[in-house]
């Protein structure tokens, strides 16, 4: 129970600290103008880069894609366990899943809380999967980045780190339970080898049934999640149509289409939308996914106010009816 703790906090209090520092940078004071242009050094990229620091300490910002493949191995790995102990450690019938609410209220419903709870951390990482993976296509086949496009050294450590939290903060609370079954695992492999190995055969059917009976905080938060996925995918491929000529590298255009119509970065409210949705699948009642709900908007919302200033120095006709990040609101 202790060690369960100890990990569910070692992963909250980076996102306390970071939420902390970004609403310290969100006060507009000119009391606070230096501790503004070191945040924006540190983790600003690309075209919002501070020009002082464009070339010391930072690394081409192609090197976005490795946090994708990093976040697509680490992910895998995450959702692979959880999925397997799901299947052999905590079935759910259809029965459970019935009367799961009932049972919750009136008798405690430990166990079928416990294993509701393993098959949402399971649907979550599947659609944290679904977002690394094609996030990671993207930086290979859709994203052209400029050969002068930086990013800050402590940006892409900072990086490689949500990449390896963010998919974990969905699990946490299993942590401890999950990994001790992986070591079993591990350890009667060893032991036995793989020929005597003791394991269920494995059955599609049965490993995908609970997923389809998850309750409707889940189908609704997936729903949402898909529809800030699909609209992303457009932004980006709106942002990465710009530069399809290598004559068009070093330039900056001004992005159409889909929500660009409405907000200047809409692949951030794009990202904000579908973060929500996992929120909402999972209930809404484990602070951690809170936590990092709310630093990605706030890293997102402050990126694309630095964007949005970016746009209207560069272009004298920027269209006047667009919003930051969200439409009519900011």
């Amino acid at each position: 129970m202790e060690q369960g703790i100890c990990i569910v906090w070692l992963v909250r209090a980076p996102w306390i600290t970071v939420i902390l520092l970004m609403v310290i940078a969100s006060i507009p004071s000119s009391k606070l103008r230096l501790f503004h242009e070191l945040v924006w050094s540190f983790t600003g990229r690309g075209k919002i880069l501070i020009p002082s620091s464009s070339q010391k300490w930072t690394v081409p910002q192609k090197y976005f894609a490795h946090f994708y493949v990093f976040g697509v191995a680490w992910t895998t790995l995450l959702l692979a366990i959880t999925w397997m102990y799901a299947f052999k450690m905590v079935p759910l019938s259809s029965e459970e899943f019935m009367f799961s609410g009932i049972s919750r209220h009136l008798t405690g419903g430990s166990h079928v809380e416990n294993h509701f709870e393993v098959w949402r951390a399971v649907f979550l990482l599947l659609l944290m999967e679904i977002q690394v993976l094609r996030r990671l296509i993207e930086s290979f086949y859709v994203f052209n980045y400029s050969p002068s496009a930086r990013m800050n050294i402590l940006a892409y450590l900072s990086g490689l780190y949500y990449y390896a939290a963010a998919p974990l903060s969905l699990c946490v609370n299993l942590a401890p339970e999950v990994a001790t079954f992986a070591r079993n695992q591990v350890s009667e492999f060893i032991d036995k080898g793989k020929g005597h190995t003791s394991s269920p055969e494995f059955d599609l059917l049965s490993s995908l049934s609970p997923l389809m009976k998850l309750g409707w905080c889940q189908l609704i938060g997936g729903i949402i999640f898909l529809w800030g996925w699909l609209h992303q995918r457009r932004c980006h491929a709106i942002l990465g149509s710009l530069r399809e000529n290598p004559s068009q590298a070093k330039e900056y255009i001004i992005p159409h289409g889909d929500w660009f119509e409405i907000v200047s970065s809409p692949h951030y409210l794009a990202e904000i939308v579908l973060y929500v949705g996992l929120l909402i699948a999972s209930g809404g009642t484990d602070i951690t996914v809170w936590l990092l709900v709310c630093l990605v908007v706030g890293n997102l919302s402050l990126s694309a106010g630095e964007t949005h200033r970016w746009y209207l120095r560069k272009f004298e006709n920027y269209p006047a009816n667009r919003n930051v990040i969200f439409p009519h609101v900011y």
